[in-house]
Parts: C-alpha cells; sequence; structure tokens
C-alpha cells in the first residue's frame, strides 16, 4: 500500500485538526519509501523500539509520542540521533499520532471508557470538529467523563480494571485519593497526563477520575478538598494507573484497528516498557517489586 494512503487512514482515526496547539504529531521522518509493506505500531519511539520494528521487517513505524517536541540539532550521540540514524539508514518513515489520537471521542483513547460500558458521556476539554466514519461532523477533544452500567464502590471498580488492565504486566503502581469503599457511578477518564483537567473532571460530575501523571500539588489540592479542608469542597476521587499504562493499552488496540484497515499490510504491535520500575524502600538495600 503506497505510505500516503496509509497516513490517510491513520489521520481518519487521529486527523490533525484536533492535534493541541503545542503538539507535533504527524510526520516525524520523512522517507522517500513509496509502497510500505509492514507497519510496526508503539508507544514511544525509543532506540530499542525503532530497532525492534527494523528487525521484524517493518518499513513504517507508527508511534503515539512525537520523536521530539521542539526542533533538535543532530549535533551530539544520544537517543534521538540514535533513531534518526536508523531510520534514514533503513530508509523507514516514522509517523506520530499523539494528541491527534488523543482527542477523539470515537477512537482508541476512548477504550477504557469503552470496556467501563460509560454512558451519556461528555469531552472534558474540547479541541475541535472533525469527520466521524459515517461522515457526520461532530467535536472531538481531551478526555471522557460518563456513566456506569451499575453503581460499585472502588475497589470493586478496580477489580472490574484487572481484567484488561493486567497491573502485573502493565501497572505498576496505582495511586488512590478516596476512600476505597466510596461508591462510585460517574467515572472520568483521561489517557496520559490528566493534570490539567481535574476541574473539567469535577464539573462533569465524576465521582471517580481516572488518569496518570497527576501533579503532586494537584493531587495535594484534590485531597484537602475532598476531605473538606477548603471551602470549595470536591467529593471526587481520583485513581492515577499512570500515563504508560493507559496508552499503551490505547496503541495495541490502535494496532488491532489498523490490521483490519490495511489491506496487504502486515501490522505488528511492539510491547513496550514502563520506564519507571516500582521500588520498596523497607528494606536497607532497594528492591523490584515482583
Amino acid at each position: 500500500m503506497l505510505q500516503s494512503d496509509i497516513i490517510t487512514i491513520i489521520e481518519k482515526t487521529a486527523p490533525l485538526s484536533l492535534m493541541a496547539e503545542w503538539d507535533r504529531s504527524g510526520v516525524q521522518v520523512a522517507s522517500p519509501r513509496k509502497e510500505i509493506s509492514h507497519l510496526a505500531v508503539c508507544l514511544d519511539p525509543a532506540p530499542e523500539q525503532i530497532r525492534a520494528a527494523v528487525e521484524s521487517g517493518a518499513d513504517m513505524v507508527l508511534t503515539h509520542h512525537p520523536l521530539a517536541m521542539r526542533a533538535e540539532w543532530a549535533n551530539r550521540l544520544n537517543g534521538y540521533t540514535e533513531v534518526l540514524r536508523t531510520l534514514y539508514r533503513h530508509d523507514v518513515p516514522l509517523y506520530s499520532s499523539h494528541t491527534s489520537l488523543d482527542a477523539n471521542p470515537l477512537g482508541p483513547s476512548a477504550w477504557l471508557p469503552d470496556e467501563l460500558g460509560l454512558t451519556d458521556r461528555v469531552i472534558l476539554e474540547k479541541t475541535g470538529m472533525f469527520t466521524a466514519p459515517d461522515g457526520s461532523e461532530i467535536e472531538g477533544g481531551f478526555g471522557l467523563a460518563g456513566t456506569l452500567p451499575e453503581a460499585m464502590t472502588l475497589a470493586e471498580l478496580c477489580r472490574k480494571m484487572r481484567e484488561f488492565l493486567p497491573v502485573g504486566r502493565m501497572c505498576a503502581v496505582a495511586r488512590l485519593i478516596g476512600d476505597p469503599e466510596r461508591t462510585v457511578r460517574r467515572v472520568a477518564v483521561c489517557t496520559g497526563s490528566g493534570s490539567s483537567l481535574l476541574e473539567d473532571a469535577a464539573r462533569a460530575g465524576a465521582d471517580l477520575y481516572i488518569t496518570g501523571d497527576m501533579k503532586y500539588h494537584d493531587a495535594l489540592a484534590l485531597y484537602s478538598r475532598q476531605n473538606g479542608n477548603s471551602s470549595n469542597f470536591c467529593p471526587m476521587s481520583l485513581l492515577d494507573i499512570g500515563h504508560f499504562s493507559l496508552e499503551e493499552e490505547m496503541m495495541r488496540r490502535f494496532a488491532l484497528q489498523l490490521d483490519s484497515e490495511l489491506d496487504g499490510v502486515t501490522v505488528t504491535f511492539l510491547p513496550g516498557r514502563d520506564p519507571f520500575q516500582p521500588l520498596t524502600f523497607l528494606s536497607e538495600v532497594p528492591e523490584v517489586l515482583s
């Protein structure tokens, strides 16, 4: 299939019109290669992932995160130049669907709301309009809030999530603000870093906000409000299950979708690894948790 046709299909799910102003979705490393027979999909354009893609026989790579958020000189030997060297040596183009993918409420970024069966959904932060598969114009944006089919406690919800988010494989450490026995009915979800949407989740009536990379001071403010230490009381709980765990699964599902859409093209998902390793400092020497 033509490289340009593959990009067109990718952008039907991850339209650049939804990309955040600060983002750099789209072509990261250009290549004159026209025909593509094998697309590798992964979360990060890390050197080891790009090497694995080339070794698997891929002649194009799709990642979620961009190679760089701003222009860089290739004037030193580091991961950035190693990725460039590998791609150019093998004439392999690199494309990134970052916030363009995050902002599609009908796409893989909604995998957790879909698994939880959330209904009556609203977008937390709207970013623009795009064309849906049925040809209609709909709003896109970051984060979704919706209602569970039935109320359950936070502890029950976490146990349910283990069915499709294996903690041992993908989620190193989950952090919770709230009572595990508290009843939850309305849930807000944002893949990746969701601190900036904390207030939007509360305004959407969420009993629980699930995200990754919650900033300490935002979490502290929520904790204080939750415990009545503020005039602006907020009963919403927070579950931070990590940036990696949410987006790794999103890209795995995007790979499955593309595999069904790209005729004659092999699509391979390359599992990544969370850069953070959980440690325990209870012993004299820190150990990695099993």
